[in-house]
């Protein structure tokens, strides 16, 4: 099994904390008692960006919240051992995660936003 680059869990516990602070501050309930919609929309929070290279057109990674190993298909015009950036956010409703959203950047401009789970 290969060893791709992964995110601090430290990083990640922190954006779902503030996933869980967020939905305190906002509630669960309207002051009417009747569900309260702007705490139940995605609330997407950064985890962390991290240093990765493009190797064979991809970027493999490992994730958190159980995903696991991934690898993430590079358009072909972004050429072998191009350094990126490979950065994590974590996606919740009512403040329990519900997927990642990992975006791949080079020089600065983002080439992929790929999503796994619900985001």
């Amino acid at each position: 099994m290969a060893n791709f680059p992964s995110f601090n869990q430290e990083k990640v516990e922190q954006a779902l904390d503030a996933a869980r602070r967020h939905n305190e501050t906002v509630g669960i309930e309207a002051s009417d008692g009747s569900p309260n919609i702007l705490g139940g929309g995605e609330y997407a929070a950064l985890a962390e960006c991290i240093s990765v290279t493009v190797k064979d057109h991809k970027v493999c990674l490992d994730l958190p919240l159980g995903i696991g190993s991934v690898c993430i298909p590079i358009p072909i015009s972004v050429p072998e051992g191009t350094a990126a950036q490979a950065c994590l956010s974590i996606c919740t409703t009512w403040g329990f995660p519900t997927g990642v959203k990992v975006t791949i950047s080079v020089a600065g401009v983002t080439i992929i936003s790929k999503t796994f789970g619900k985001c």
